[in-house]
Formats: structure tokens, C-alpha cells, sequence
């Protein structure tokens, strides 16, 4: 019988050995984290997420550390982002395009924009900002219009790629002022602004925050903002819907997503550390400086949303016949 026990045991033991412990709030972080950017270094995306990571770090005593996976319009990265352990030691920092629009570009998605992450925080919106070569003589969103029209397919555009958030919102634009631009795309949108700003493609429509040092500089001009209100840091420059597009709308949008899976406790608590730094005033100038909205809220209305920007965008991608590259 104590042979037969002691049997029993082996069995057990090395199972319990094995079994995974559960993450504790209180003692978390307690090893550096890991913050996903599926894009190159240079955009918006990665702008954001380093800002967040340096600020978590101080806040946690913890290493973030930002790690880019650039790749088939975001799908690389967040695929890895999808498959890493639900152990809050894994995030990443999504946007409009790897959690809204991939789900209806690409045939085959290598993961569930809904099913395979839990939204933590919602962290900017940043509306695009339409900005032309300083020496292209056009000097408003009517007078592109207007040239556009009389001049099929002699503007060219940049992009950080086909399907991405940029090439989006001006596929948009196209649709919503029947205008024929010809796209030109890169492998990422610090690619697409040195040709831009070189004069070597005439204009693009992405985020604000790359483009703000240009803007300053002179490098490149402004025609429109893609959001329904003007950007405090660009005051005077009108909306798209004020320049003869009524209702025009193309913000993107950035925020921080884990694995499904992850312990509601540690979502939680990332979602409140998060919030505090959004709301902190240093954060907030640095966003206002960006042309970028702190956008807070729980977990809850994050996932909302990003339902909701998947049912709208399907609609622009499906009509603009937009395929990855």
C-alpha cells in the first residue's frame, strides 16, 4: 500500500511542478515588460509607445522595453504579440490599422484583432494631417481638390505602405472628392517623408506627430486636419470637413492591448497606471505638442471602440478595393 502511495505521488508531483502561478497584482511588475510596436521606428506608433514605456519604467522601477517587429502592414508583429504568455509581461501597442483595419484587408489574418487580445488602455487619438512639398502650389484642401480634378493622376501621394492607416485615410479622401492621386508606397512613413519632404513625391496624409517637426522646419506644408476639430497645435490650419469636405473624418488611433488571457488584476492595474500618466501634465503637453488627444477609459470602452472602427472602416477598404502588399 505505501509503494502504491508513494506511486500515486510520483505521478502528482511532477505536475504540480509544472503548473503556472498565478500573476499577483501587488507583486507586479517584477521583471521588465515587453511593449510590441509592429512598425518601424520613426512613426507614430513607435513615437507613442516609447514615450509610454519611459514613463511606466519610472513609474514601475521596471525596464519596458520596446521591441519593433515591423512587417506586412503590422500582421508580423502583432501576431507575435497574439501568441506571447497572457502574463502581463507582454504588450503591445496597437492602432487603428492591426485592430481595425487588417481584419478586412487581409484574406488570411494571422490573429483575432477581438478574440486574441484584451484591450488595456486607449491612449491618443491623433488626427492625419494632409501636407504637401512646400513647392507644390497649392496652398488649401479646395485648391488641391480643384487641381486634382482638372489633372487625373498627376498628383502623386506617400504612404507607409499599402493598407496602412495613411493610405487609408486618403483612399478616403479620394472617395469622399472623387479626386484620382496616384499612390506611392513605402516601407514605413519615415521612408515616405524623406521623399516627401525631398520633393520627391508631392504630398501625404499621415499622423501628426512625425510631421510636426517638419511643419515647424518649414520642410512641408500644411493643407488640412483629417479630424472633425482643428489641432491645438496646428490652430491655423482648417479642417478637411471646413475646406469643402462636409463630415470628413480619418483620425487615427493608438492603445495598448495584451494577450487574451491576461489576468483581469493585472489588466486593471496597468489600465489605472496608464490612465494616471495620461493625465499627468507632462503627458498631456507632450501630446498637445504632437497634435495628439490623451483619450483615457477602461478596458471595457477600449474594446468597444475598436469593434466599432472595424464595422467602419470595412466599408472604405471594400470600396477602394485596397489589398496589403
Amino acid at each position: 500500500m505505501r509503494r502504491a502511495v508513494l506511486r500515486g505521488l510520483a505521478v502528482l508531483v511532477p505536475s504540480l511542478r509544472v503548473a503556472p502561478a498565478r500573476a499577483q497584482p501587488d507583486s507586479y511588475p517584477a521583471r521588465p515588460l515587453r511593449l510590441i510596436v509592429p512598425f518601424p521606428p520613426g512613426g507614430s506608433t513607435d513615437l507613442f509607445a516609447r514615450s509610454l514605456a519611459a514613463r511606466l519604467a519610472d513609474s514601475w522601477r521596471q525596464p519596458v522595453v520596446v521591441e519593433n517587429r515591423a512587417g506586412g502592414g503590422g500582421t508580423i508583429g502583432a501576431g507575435l504579440a497574439a501568441k506571447a504568455a497572457p502574463d502581463g509581461y507582454t504588450l503591445m501597442m496597437g492602432h487603428i490599422g492591426t485592430l481595425a483595419v487588417n481584419v478586412s484587408l487581409f484574406a488570411r489574418l494571422s490573429y483575432d484583432p477581438v478574440n486574441d487580445f484584451t484591450p488595456v488602455a486607449q491612449i491618443a487619438s491623433v488626427p492625419n494631417v494632409l501636407v504637401v512639398h512646400p513647392a507644390v502650389p497649392l496652398h488649401s484642401v479646395r485648391e488641391l481638390v480643384a487641381f486634382a480634378r482638372a489633372n487625373p493622376e498627376r498628383l502623386m501621394y506617400a504612404s507607409g505602405g499599402n493598407g496602412g492607416a495613411a493610405h487609408i485615410a486618403m483612399e478616403h479622401f479620394k472617395q469622399r472628392t472623387g479626386v484620382r492621386i496616384v499612390h506611392v508606397p513605402y516601407k514605413g512613413t519615415a521612408q515616405a517623408l524623406t521623399d516627401v519632404i525631398s520633393g520627391q513625391v508631392a504630398m501625404t496624409m499621415t499622423g501628426a506627430p512625425p510631421l510636426m517637426p517638419h511643419l515647424q522646419a518649414g520642410s512641408l506644408r500644411a493643407l488640412g486636419v483629417s479630424g472633425l476639430r482643428r489641432v491645438e497645435a496646428l490652430a491655423q490650419v482648417p479642417t478637411i470637413a471646413e475646406s469643402g469636405v462636409p463630415g470628413f473624418d480619418a483620425t487615427q488611433w493608438y492603445g495598448v492591448v495584451a494577450p487574451a488571457g491576461t489576468p483581469r488584476p493585472l489588466v486593471e492595474k496597468l489600465n489605472r497606471e496608464i490612465r494616471a500618466i495620461l493625465a499627468s501634465p507632462a503627458m498631456r503637453e507632450r501630446l498637445r505638442s504632437e497634435g495628439a488627444d490623451a483619450a483615457t477609459g477602461t478596458p471595457e470602452e477600449f474594446g468597444v471602440f475598436i469593434r466599432s472602427e472595424i464595422a467602419r472602416w470595412a466599408g472604405v477598404i471594400t470600396s477602394a478595393g485596397i489589398r496589403p502588399d
